[in-house]
């Protein structure tokens, strides 16, 4: 009997005991990540689920990999201050997650280092516009490579209907000729 309730216990643990990411220092609630020159590159991938705070205070990431945070359900504060925040593209994410945020005061020193116009702006206060202005120049090179895209894939169509006609216009020509040749062989009957 004790062994079948051992047994429905060991049912209810986690099947993996999810451990601290390198090179972070965890408690059970905590995991402290500040100071460890971490880029958006080397930044750990995921974080314990247990995690209620979360350091990633004074590091050198620009912004933060979408959905980090989501997963996370007892998280209630992550300390980002002193990151060289880039405020383009990347940062959508985080200026979503800062603005779910109950606790705002906490991330009023979260403020973009970049570009120019941006430089020392809340980040959880950027509105779409002014973040999505810094894209354009991305969309302008996606749509020059669209349009190039285009032009190339028309050309090698165009090429290969010409191909198609020339062939289909010597065909014509042999398919005739070999016609002419039957019925001349045909006209002169068999000399044997």
């Amino acid at each position: 009997m004790n062994s079948g309730i051992l047994l429905s216990l060991l049912g209810f643990l986690p099947l993996v005991t999810p451990t601290c990411p390198v090179p972070c220092r965890c408690t059970t609630s905590i995991t402290d990540c500040s100071l460890k020159n971490l880029t958006v590159e080397n930044l750990p991938t995921a974080f314990r689920p247990s995690a209620e705070i979360i350091h990633l205070a004074s590091n050198r990431l620009t912004s933060i990999p979408n959905g980090l945070f989501d997963n996370l359900r007892s998280l209630q504060a992550v300390y980002l201050q002193g990151n060289p925040w880039e405020c383009t593209c990347d940062i959508l994410y985080l200026r979503s997650w800062l603005q779910w945020q109950q606790n705002r005061s906490l991330y009023r020193d979260v403020r973009c280092s970049s570009p120019e116009h941006l430089q020392g702006r809340i980040i959880a206060y950027l509105t779409e516009d002014e973040i999505l202005s810094t894209c354009q120049h991305w969309y302008c090179s996606l749509a020059l490579l669209s349009q190039l895209s285009l032009f190339i894939l028309l050309s090698l169509q165009a090429i290969l209907v010409i191909l198609i006609i020339v062939y289909l216009q010597k065909f014509r020509r042999m398919t005739a000729e070999v016609r002419s040749t039957t019925q001349e062989l045909g006209q002169q009957g068999d000399p044997w």
